[in-house]
């Protein structure tokens, strides 16, 4: 009496000289970024167990390592699959003008606090021998071109 069904050491042969051969990845662009990292994805099949969708990113030319890729907050927060969507050039010109102005606003801040190095700025309170270090007043901007907040001025 023969058995109707697949020939299960076939299959299992099959597979295992499949798992040799180099996997042909194509994904769908989904975006780049200021960095020049290519986004790609491939969208979930939950008919074939795939509830996931594949993500991944290619950086701009060879890498020294592994690990030194400079990545987006947006675009990070979408390869770890925790945005569905994947980041449009408007939010991340919107953050990069953001990131600029904190940049130029701590520039400005430290300039504005440097001191020359002279121990006679620090007062020592004699009774105690705690030394009392200047405090400053914060401008600073809020939104990229908007006026500085100044809180003398609330």
């Amino acid at each position: 009496m023969a058995r109707e069904g697949r020939p299960l050491i076939r299959i299992i042969i099959q597979n295992f000289l499949n798992s040799f051969r180099p996997r042909q990845i194509r994904g769908d662009l989904k975006g780049e970024d200021y960095f020049g990292n290519k986004y790609y994805e491939i969208p979930a099949d939950p008919s074939r167990g795939k509830r996931k969708p594949s993500r991944w990113f290619e950086p701009p030319g060879k890498p020294k390592d592994d690990h030194g890729h400079e990545l987006t907050a947006e675009w990070e927060s979408w390869l770890r699959g925790r945005r569905n969507d994947p980041p449009t050039q408007e939010e991340l010109i919107k953050n990069l003008s953001i990131m600029e102005m904190k940049k130029r606003n701590a520039a400005l801040l430290e300039e504005k606090h440097k001191q020359p190095q002279d121990h006679a700025a620090i007062k020592h309170d004699q009774a105690t021998g705690r030394a009392h270090f200047p405090r400053y007043d914060d401008e600073y901007e809020i939104m990229p071109g908007s006026k500085p907040i100044n809180k003398k001025d609330e």
